[in-house]
């Protein structure tokens, strides 16, 4: 044997020799080193959601603190609330242009840009949070969002879902079309285009703003996201009709980064962000449905009335969603794009969902 070959057997002997000698403590504790030794990073992300909002910021808090764990300490996501950094709206301004790193929002905020983005919150009467994250994951949805946010240098990951939410807190019963006309209510995105088509005026406000508004009598009614955030709000005390919902059947919440930042990290934080915010978005969905619940209970113990709207209003929220479908299609390539996509999956998903869940649930 040549020496040269020789020394590598002999050095490769060595060190497995050295490995099998070691405990399995040692060798992970080797491994952390390794880990440890990579560029540390760190990352700020703004939120449109107060200090401790409940389940959106707090899931915020525990994705950075899952990102922390899982890299080892290499990579820390530095959270900041609302108007802490940038005001809560500007949270995808100041993360294109690279101020901060990423935001956690949601995307219909951000329809003045793109009517297209509206679409990726969800759209009234359509898919509910699984059909959604079905058609995201295996239609297309992802593809044409990164798509057109690259466009703002910036790169998306589903951030949470709220499930179904309410239809919103009135402060007198709606009891026919008539009684939207000229109604001021805050709803944004495509919800909020439906109820204009309605006759309603359709009014865009932060969360903090919200409940002073109503109290004031600035706004007639509000949406906001369901029992769990609703009661926390305190709508319960100036508005004692609380409808039923079918604008946001399962909106999707974001986590964007800005997209060189995203680039520039390396392949593992990169898979730990993913992981992390499958893992988040999971946590959320759930912890809705369970908060939801609970706080619904405490709800019909405070004198206020759970009702449904009309079925005029609802079949002329279908026709009305068709409507504003069909014009913005016609003001937009990229809206006509997405929203093709979204039908595509919705007309191919709801048969299964039809014989599945929902007639489960007419059945139970």
């Amino acid at each position: 044997m040549k020496r040269r070959n020789f020394l590598k057997v002999t050095a490769a002997t060595a060190a497995a020799a050295t490995l099998g000698g070691c405990t399995r403590e040692q060798i992970e504790g080797s491994k952390s080193i390794h880990v440890n030794r990579q560029r540390k990073v760190t990352l700020k992300l703004a939120t449109s959601w107060p200090a401790n909002f409940p389940i959106m910021g707090t899931g915020v808090d525990r994705f950075a603190k899952m990102v922390n764990e899982m890299s080892g300490g290499t990579l820390k996501i530095k959270v900041y609330p609302k108007n802490i950094l940038v005001p809560a709206l500007a949270v995808f301004d100041a993360t294109s242009s690279g101020q901060i790193d990423a935001f956690h929002s949601g995307p219909y905020y951000w329809k003045g840009k793109d009517p297209a983005f509206a679409l990726f919150s969800g759209a009234p009467l359509r898919m509910v949070a699984s059909e959604l994250n079905g058609w995201m994951n295996y239609g297309g949805g992802y593809d044409l969002w990164r798509e057109l946010y690259a466009k703002y240098n910036l790169y998306p990951f589903i951030g949470g879902n709220t499930g179904v939410q309410m239809g919103g807190w009135f402060r007198k019963p709606i009891e026919s079309l008539e009684d939207l006309k000229g109604l001021k209510m805050r709803i944004p995105g495509l919800g909020g285009e439906v109820m204009a088509k309605l006759g309603v005026n359709p009014i865009l406000l932060p969360a903090g703003e919200i409940y002073t508004a109503l109290e004031r009598g600035t706004i007639d009614a509000t949406e906001w996201v369901g029992p769990a955030l609703d009661i926390r709000m305190g709508f319960y005390k100036v508005a004692k009709y609380y409808y039923t919902g079918w604008h946001e059947p399962g909106s999707i919440l974001e986590l964007t980064f800005n997209k060189t930042r995203f680039d520039s990290l390396g392949d593992e934080h990169k898979a730990i962000i993913r992981y992390a915010s499958e893992a988040m978005s999971a946590q959320m969905y759930t912890e809705f449905m369970d908060q939801n619940a609970r706080a619904l209970k405490k709800l019909k113990n405070m004198n206020i009335q759970v009702l449904d709207f009309p079925k005029e209003i609802i079949e002329a929220a279908k026709r009305a969603m068709l409507e504003v479908a069909k014009s913005q299609s016609e003001k937009s390539a990229d809206f006509k794009r997405v929203f093709h996509s979204m039908e595509e999956y919705y007309r191919l998903v709801k048969p299964w969902t039809d014989i599945s869940e929902a007639k489960y649930l007419s059945i139970r």
